[in-house]
């Protein structure tokens, strides 16, 4: 994202413009076209900027963070300065934003399944909150916690950026640093144990299982025949293997590699919606915790 030169001018662009209205304020040298302009101009810049975001899959949390800053330079330099304008502006800004920084940034984030790599249990269109604050507080969505830090656990459905793209994913966690992992005729070994796995229905090509590992259960998918290409993986230190639910349809560890601890978003942990298109409703039928 900071790499992005469009969204560096538009960030010096939107800081410019405030630092501009600053100065006309408090040399009363504002009118109220220059006030609209200043405005429209800054509503462009950052419409601009928030673009990019999207477009590089950016972390919101610490643009959040910088217009919390801002706002809060603008609250100081009113109180300061004994400014009415400023202090207003500053204390209407500041706190709704920087609220949403402190909800989305460590506590929880809404995100959109986009594939159907984790059916059963979660299906496109599902709606849900990332609890933030599973491994820990930080910032930007890369890199390690500043507190509150713990490691992801077997079973875990966690949020991640993963290895060969800036895009959030989200998976089972199957094997933890020093992990021998093995997928042979579509069943999995961790460290030689075999996982054990109960039928729950068979229909057609469709297979669901259950999975037990430890005090984990979970239900996975399986499509088409039982054989598959024996598969082996050592985990290496500080990372971390990770696979769909829907083993015959993700793409996972198995394909572009370990996931990183320092990349992990946090734990996907309620489902609070349903939409499968833009033409669909919205439903609530399936909202509840996710297993």
């Amino acid at each position: 994202m900071f790499s992005d030169p469009i969204f560096i001018i538009a960030l010096l662009s939107v800081s410019t413009l405030i630092g501009f209205w600053i100065y006309k304020v408090l040399t009363d040298t504002l009118s109220d076209q220059m006030q609209q302009t200043l405005y429209t101009l800054g509503f462009l810049s950052a419409l601009l900027g928030i673009y990019r975001i999207f477009v590089n899959a950016g972390d919101l949390g610490v643009v959040l963070l910088l217009g919390s800053i801002i706002c809060l330079i603008i609250l100081i330099a009113g109180f300061v300065m004994k400014n009415d304008l400023l202090t207003t502006t500053g204390k209407g800004w500041f706190l709704p934003v920087f609220f949403i920084f402190i909800l989305r940034t460590f506590m929880y984030e809404p995100y959109q399944i986009p594939s159907g790599s984790m059916i059963p249990g979660l299906q496109v269109g599902d709606f849900i909150l990332v609890n933030k604050h599973s491994y820990g507080l930080k910032v930007n969505r890369i890199g390690r916690p500043f507190a509150l830090a713990s490691d992801p656990e077997y079973g875990d459905v966690v949020v991640f950026i993963p290895p060969h793209v800036n895009v959030p994913y989200i998976k089972r966690l199957i094997g933890k640093p020093g992990d021998t992992i093995r997928y042979v005729n579509k069943k999995l070994y961790i460290n030689g144990s075999p996982i054990d796995q109960e039928l729950i229905s068979l229909n057609g090509t469709e297979t669901l299982l259950q999975e037990t590992f430890l005090d984990f259960k979970r239900t996975i998918r399986l499509q088409g025949g039982s054989a598959s290409y024996p598969e082996e993986f050592s985990v290496p230190a500080d990372q971390y293997f990770v696979m769909g639910d829907n083993r015959d349809n993700s793409s996972d560890s198995r394909y572009w590699g370990f996931v990183p601890r320092e990349n992990f978003m946090g734990t996907g942990e309620l489902i609070w919606m349903t939409w499968e298109c833009w033409t669909c409703l919205p439903t609530f039928s399936r909202t509840g915790f996710i297993d």
